[in-house]
């Protein structure tokens, strides 16, 4: 697989140990316009120096660096000159490694959690500019006992000798709290700090020089090569669409599979968006064919793993029928890569165009021009193309569709069902004047029946389950705070309108614990 772009601009490598916000921390050097990538801590010391990185940031992980199987890293690393911050697990790594010492907070006296008042050295370049006393936000069983050589501590709270830590000879920071989490006050302050002043970073990452390389990368890789991407109709092929639409026109073909598991009247909709673009569109119905590979599964996992192979399939039996295909192209974004695991990471579900993929496609390579790139940073690249603000800004919508909305096994009834009910939200909360301030919404059918009375009668039907979430990168999320005359509307038409649900509820859960969608 290609993701398209080979980075020229400032990078800084995030190595990641196994912590919770590891991606995160991605998402904050990218607000500062700097180039980012989170690698595995087994990436070896020589491709680490062959990036070229301006600086690198350890991130926090579960484990004690103490425990023999704990991950580690090369000493080495910390003597090639390059700025290195280590966060919580990341610091007390550099402290262990360079001959410090870290101790287990037995009786708990010296452990941390949550907001805590921090003093802190605004002598110290990493914190220039900060207030002498900040909140940040703790979370550490483990802590460091003894300092290295060469570092001194830069911050302190109650319980923390060493909240802070700097070997400024060596270009080496550590902090024990997490300055990525919103929670941190000044957080955002202490990174432009050590990516700016310390590693020297310009800021030069944004989606205008991203399309200028994406699409030079692309005519030379493709050559007089043909197209085919898969389009969805979504915000992301719809990205990918323009920027290979620019990079190489009439080489280009777009197919959208109608998997008949589409939002009410999407497969239409989609077909006239793109009417009138130039593209060369050609829709499929394939609505049986799903329907029939699906038939009786109700795992998740394997539904999204049948999903992606019966795509594939058709886009090679679409691409057969028009002639030599020699690339396939797919909208896959960063998201879909971390949640459906790499390396040591945790497979939190496999995407259908990630994990989802079979062991053989029958095409030169896969292209995917966004796989590096998070929600916003694909709408904001989007605009920058020229594509319709209706477009960039419509309702995320998984490519698996209501296979992974309906819990358990899918029927045509209850594909019907779905379609009615999360038509008539999306349209209250467009009438509300919410469509912007809420990330995403949609209605989930799940595998409940519960007893209702409609009609003077006894009823038996399905409970639909209503999610509305606010978020900037789709990493996080918190659930969106819909007006109750809202939601009580929506639920007064549905159940009005709709056949087959008598209960409506509400996800009042964030991401974590859980994630946006339910399966």
């Amino acid at each position: 697989m290609s993701q398209m772009f080979s980075n020229k601009h400032e990078l800084i490598l995030v190595v990641d140990f196994g912590g919770q916000y590891n991606q995160l921390i991605a998402r904050r050097i990218r607000e500062q316009h700097i180039y980012c990538e989170v690698i595995s801590y087994r990436t070896s010391v020589a491709e680490i120096v062959a990036r070229k990185p301006k600086g690198i940031i350890f991130t926090g992980g579960p484990d004690s660096v103490y425990l023999k199987n704990s991950p580690k890293i090369d000493k080495e690393i910390f003597s090639l000159g390059i700025p290195i911050l280590g966060i919580c697990y990341g610091a007390q790594l550099m402290a262990h490694v360079l001959g410090g010492e870290i101790a287990a907070a037995k009786d708990s006296s010296l452990a941390e959690f949550g907001k805590t008042v921090t003093h802190i050295d605004t002598h110290s370049v990493l914190f220039r500019g900060m207030s002498d006393t900040t909140i940040a936000w703790m979370s550490h069983n483990d802590y460091i006992k003894r300092l290295p050589e060469g570092s001194i501590a830069i911050a302190h709270t109650a319980k923390c000798r060493y909240a802070a830590i700097e070997d400024r000879e060596r270009h080496l920071y550590g902090v024990q709290f997490h300055p990525e989490v919103n929670h941190t006050v000044q957080g955002s302050e202490l990174l432009k700090n050590f990516l700016r002043s310390i590693c020297g970073c310009h800021a030069d990452w944004t989606m205008e020089s991203y399309a200028e390389s994406a699409v030079k990368e692309i005519r030379e890789k493709v050559g007089d090569g043909r197209v085919l991407l898969a389009l969805s109709g979504g915000v992301d092929s719809s990205v990918a669409c323009m920027l290979l639409a620019k990079a190489v026109g009439e080489q280009l073909t777009c197919i959208f599979v109608d998997h008949g598991l589409m939002r009410k009247n999407e497969g239409d909709e989609v077909e006239n968006a793109f009417a009138d673009s130039g593209v060369n569109f050609i829709r499929i119905n394939a609505a049986e064919r799903f329907m029939k590979a699906l038939a009786g599964i109700s795992d998740p996992e394997k539904k999204r793993k049948i999903i992606g192979m019966e795509f594939i399939r058709v886009f090679e039996t679409e691409a057969q029928k028009l002639g030599r295909i020699d690339y396939l192209v797919q909208g896959t974004i960063y998201p879909d890569v971390i949640e459906s695991g790499a390396g040591d990471a945790a497979v939190i579900k496999s995407h259908h165009n990630v994990g989802g993929l079979p062991d053989f496609v029958d095409f030169k390579e896969i292209i995917e021009p966004l796989r590096l790139l998070f929600k916003d940073e694909v709408r904001k690249l989007g605009l920058t193309l020229g594509l319709a603000e209706e477009l960039v800004w419509r309702q995320p919508f998984p490519g698996p569709g209501l296979a992974v909305r309906i819990i358990g096994n899918i029927t045509a009834e209850k594909v019907r069902i779905l379609q009615e009910a999360d038509a008539i939200f999306r349209e209250e909360i467009v009438n509300a004047g919410l469509s912007r301030s809420i990330n995403q919404y949609f209605a989930v059918l799940t595998d409940m029946r519960s007893v209702g009375v409609m009609g003077d009668g006894r009823s038996y039907d399905h409970t639909l389950a209503l999610r509305g979430v606010t978020t900037s990168d789709f990493m996080t999320a918190d659930f969106a705070r819909i007006p109750y005359d809202v939601l009580e509307k929506v639920s007064v038409r549905i159940v009005n309108e709709v056949g087959g649900i008598n209960r409506i509820v509400y996800d009042i859960t964030s991401k974590p614990p859980s994630t946006i969608e339910w399966e």
